[in-house]
């Protein structure tokens, strides 16, 4: 599908010296609103478009409502306000809305969401998906003969290679468990998944509230696969058809932020999922995206800062939960330790502006939020993907994204990862995107074993498991062109291509 955008450029871990904190959301250094009540007036033209904005304020119910009077006299219109994380989600046709509201007492930071007006109409998976014709999948039915392996199993080579297929024998993952797929929508009613789908941990978040209607977490259209996708990788069910997931004895949500529409993933319905998942009792978020407009928000635009404060007070909410969050790393092959990266993509909801960021001090959100685990991908001979971003102190731990160019032997030979796709098909997909859940699925087999392990112990966990390859002997020339891709920088225990190392579920169930 042409309009799906493969991700650039995804996730860093956040520098201690630069680390969000936890009590207001904020970059320390980063002043907050100066104090004092601003004189707000509505100077909305009637021609201006209405936009979206996330208002940050402190968490007490007086200061909130306080806001919010003064919201609407700034002409903005309030969508929800999550007063527990102190995030106000408002529409405006106000030009200067943001400016204005900034000003008053008790607002910490506040911007706007997106570039283009509200009605005007991705992820991280790298080039189309492959799907299996409907021939294939029945010759390979017809076909399946090795017992207790799933119909289209042995063209899972990414079980295989973290141990998946032994580990279901032992422990296929507790129904205590719950992995949310926070995506473009999950198909429930395919086959692969309706056994182990949760309908009541499942939502609508796009615009930033929850619909929780029957059918509401679906995708908008077969073309927005991803979120099945990915839900299958985690957790298809071992049930004598098609595929199976990493954990496919716990539950999966869908909870959809992608807009219908345009396929983006904006602040407000990210920062909707984060809390709809703590509060209904999500142990494990996947999130294979970007927030929407900006690659990365820097801490010196008002608008980014205000989205990187909201979606962090999310997210942060969700880990005091007990919600471990997982995010890939990007498709990019950059080096995120370095100095400086083009981002020649943002805003990505109207016309790009190149721009050069220090990635220390301009953020990728979700995955460069503290405490969020970054996944690197690998293809099946281990070997980080060439596509897959990296950084030494800045990948977590790698797990099967798959590798078009490291060919498996497989009936198909397709390098790339099969699950489940809408409308009860089957395809093959590539990117960091498809290695996020794969590690989502191994902490949801870790929080099985280990149920009253925090987020904080389950990623302590993921990283003490992890089979590390160290870094090549060779110089790494990811895609065979002679020429070399990407430096791996680090030790044998901790590096750049892998982190802590490659995901086992094997060893997380024994």
């Amino acid at each position: 599908m042409a309009h799906l955008r493969s991700r650039r450029r995804l996730a860093l871990a956040v520098p201690a010296a630069l680390a969000l904190t936890a009590s207001l959301g904020l970059l320390p250094g980063v002043a907050a609103a100066a104090p004092g009540t601003a004189s707000v007036s509505a100077t909305t033209a009637t021609d201006s478009p209405e936009l979206a904005y996330v208002v940050n304020t402190r968490t007490d119910h007086r200061t909130i409502a306080s806001v919010q009077r003064a919201i609407a006299k700034a002409g903005g219109t309030v969508v929800v306000a999550y007063e527990k994380i102190g995030v106000i989600v408002v529409h405006s046709a106000n030009p200067d809305f943001g400016k204005q509201i900034r000003a008053v007492r008790g607002v910490q930071s506040a911007g706007a969401t997106r570039t283009v007006p509200l009605t005007a109409a991705g992820t991280t998976d790298e080039g189309a998906a492959q799907y299996l014709s409907a021939a294939q999948v029945a010759k390979a039915e017809a076909g399946a003969t090795v017992s207790g392996e799933e119909p289209l199993e042995a063209d899972q080579w990414d079980l295989r290679a973290i141990g998946a297929d032994k580990a279901a024998k032992i422990n296929p993952g507790s129904r205590k468990v719950t992995v949310a797929v926070i995506d473009t929508g999950v198909d429930d009613t395919h086959p692969d998944l309706a056994p182990n789908f949760s309908t009541s941990q499942s939502a609508n978040c796009v615009g930033g509230k929850a619909d929780t209607s029957p059918g509401a977490w679906r995708p908008a259209n077969p073309d927005h696969y991803h979120g099945t996708h990915v839900a299958g990788e985690i957790a298809a069910a071992r049930n004598g058809i098609g595929v199976a997931g990493v954990a496919p004895g716990v539950k999966v949500a869908g909870i959809k932020v992608a807009d219908p529409v345009s396929e983006l993933f904006y602040p407000e319905s990210v920062v909707c999922a984060f809390v709809f998942a703590a509060d209904h009792g999500v142990e494990v978020t996947n999130n294979s995206y970007y927030v929407d407009p900006w690659l990365y928000n820097c801490m010196d635009d008002p608008d980014q800062r205000a989205i990187v404060d909201a979606v962090n007070r999310a997210q942060q909410y969700a880990q005091k939960k007990g919600t471990l969050n997982l995010a890939s790393a990007g498709n990019s092959n950059d080096d995120l330790d370095s100095d400086a990266l083009l981002d020649d993509s943002s805003p990505d909801d109207s016309t790009p502006v190149p721009r050069t960021v220090d990635p220390h001090e301009c953020f990728d959100v979700p995955t460069q939020l503290p405490g969020v685990v970054t996944v690197s991908a690998t293809g099946v001979t281990g070997a980080k993907s060439y596509y897959s971003t990296y950084g030494n102190g800045v990948i977590d731990i790698a797990a099967p994204g798959g590798d078009k160019y490291q060919i498996p032997d497989t009936p198909s030979k397709n390098g790339r990862i099969l699950s489940t796709m809408p409308g009860n098909q089957y395809g093959f997909l590539q990117g960091t995107s498809m290695a996020s859940p794969h590690a989502a699925g191994v902490a949801a087999l870790l929080k099985s074993a280990h149920p009253h392990a925090t987020p904080a112990q389950l990623q302590a966990l993921l990283k003490a498991q992890a089979d590390n390859p160290g870094c090549p002997s060779a110089p790494y020339d990811g895609d065979g062109d002679g020429v070399v891709d990407a430096t791996c920088e680090g030790g044998k225990r901790v590096n750049g291509f892998y982190g802590f190392g490659i995901v086992n579920a094997l060893r997380a169930v024994k």
